[in-house]
């Protein structure tokens, strides 16, 4: 495993001590993976720790007494705890409020089950539900579905081209009507940092709840949900180094106490009759049916490799390095299109863009050939696209990680001058 690196040491985008963790990218060196937005390559420890639940104490947690079932049930409440700590969720002495750490199967399951187990005991006719046009598929059909269901209003947040989202917006899109507002943290197609404290505070001024969608986020920065004023917050493991169907939701523990659960059946229950139930407390009675507890135990591994081992001063420092490069080349090619703020710093280890007059999905296929991965379509996010008239309503995404380094970008720019070419040869 590498060495941790200071924030200066890791902003040196020739060197690479990260890719020898990472079995597929060390098996594979020629390739450049760009794609780290839609999932993240996966180091050795996660791996190393899913195999090792299986081989060391696979058993169904909560559900038997005996030493191996015991052992599961622990080292999935220990996750619990870690990612409490990480989100900031700790009571006022400090203390993980680990019980308040919901798994589902990933971000999209937990955004649902805030849309479908609490939103109907907050919103009426007449209400409204606020979100932002940039919100990703995930964060934005739920609450249409919830808005619908409820006879409410969804109001968007439209940003300024660069996609800043104004005090003066959300000062006019959050008022006494709204009930919940949700926004995503990072935009994964403008790679821009939300304002959500203001949010927070906006919604909160008039008796709402803020739900955050850090699918973006944990990969790339430190969170506190307390500072954020949010009341729920959800991300997915396999964006942040975890294997996939691995999701979180945290939610203030009183309004989780109040929300029934999404799914029935397995352990969610305390007790049954022939004529009804009892739910388990907090956060089993969300929980139905059997875990990925090996997923979840590897999901410890990879945020202890991100947070301990590479840490997240030197991840940002490495992907502002790396996002200041590419932008950089890709400016000087005169035929790609960027998309979202000029500077480089707000993209946050994502770059979309178009090469002019040529297809997305033709990019990456060409650029597939040359071995490198980007991400080509709508990226869940197709109201956005249609705002900013984008063509086809389809852009190129190349999203990097702290893996990637200036050979990465390298070869991206040679592969779009390839494209180039092709097309006006």
């Amino acid at each position: 495993m590498s060495d941790t690196l200071t924030a200066p040491a890791a902003a040196d985008i020739d060197r690479n001590p990260y890719k020898a963790d990472f079995p597929l990218l060390a098996g594979n060196p020629n390739l450049a993976f760009l794609d780290s937005g839609a999932t993240a390559q996966r180091p050795a420890c996660v791996l190393d720790a899913q195999r090792r639940f299986y081989e060391t104490m696979n058993a169904n947690p909560l559900r038997g007494l005996y030493s191996l079932s015991v052992e599961a049930t622990e080292a999935i409440t220990a996750v619990r705890g870690q990612i409490a700590r990480l989100l900031g969720a700790v009571d006022e002495r400090g203390r993980a409020c680990a019980r308040d750490i919901v798994f589902t199967r990933n971000a999209s399951e937990s955004l649902n089950l805030v849309a479908k187990s609490f939103a109907p005991l907050v919103l009426g006719p007449g209400d409204e539900v606020a979100i932002t046009i940039m919100e990703h598929h995930s964060n934005l059909i739920p609450w249409q579905q919830a808005a619908a269901a409820a006879g409410a209003k969804l109001v968007y947040l439209y940003p300024a081209p660069d996609g800043t989202l104004t005090a003066d917006e959300i000062a006019a899109k959050i008022g006494p009507r709204t009930k919940i507002a949700a926004v995503g943290h990072v935009s994964n197609v403008m790679g821009v940092e939300n304002p959500v404290e203001q949010i927070g505070r906006a919604v909160h001024a008039h008796g709402g709840y803020l739900v955050v969608d850090g699918a973006q986020s944990v990969p790339h920065m430190a969170v506190d949900v307390a500072a954020l004023g949010a009341d729920f917050y959800a991300f997915s493991a396999h964006k942040a180094l975890g294997p996939m169907g691995i999701g979180v939701l945290w939610g203030r523990h009183e309004l989780l106490e109040r929300m029934p659960p999404m799914l029935t059946g397995g352990e969610m229950i305390d007790s049954v009759t022939e004529t009804g139930a009892v739910w388990a407390p907090v956060p089993e009675k969300f929980e139905a049916g059997t875990q990925d507890a090996a997923g979840i135990y590897a999901t410890g591994a990879a945020l202890t490799y991100l947070v301990d081992q590479v840490g997240y001063e030197a991840v940002a420092s490495r992907e502002r390095a790396l996002v200041r490069y590419a932008m950089d080349e890709l400016a000087g090619l005169g035929f790609v299109d960027l998309i979202g703020p000029a500077e480089a710093d707000r993209h946050h280890g994502v770059i979309s863009f178009n090469v002019r007059g040529v297809h997305p999905h033709d990019v990456a296929s060409i650029l597939d050939m040359d071995g490198v991965c980007i991400r080509a379509g709508h990226h869940c996010a197709q109201p956005l696209l249609a705002w900013l008239t984008v063509e086809n309503l389809a852009c190129c995404r190349a999203s990097l990680a702290f893996y990637n380094d200036r050979a990465d970008i390298d070869a991206l720019v040679a592969g779009l001058k390839t494209v180039w070419s092709t097309f006006h040869a």
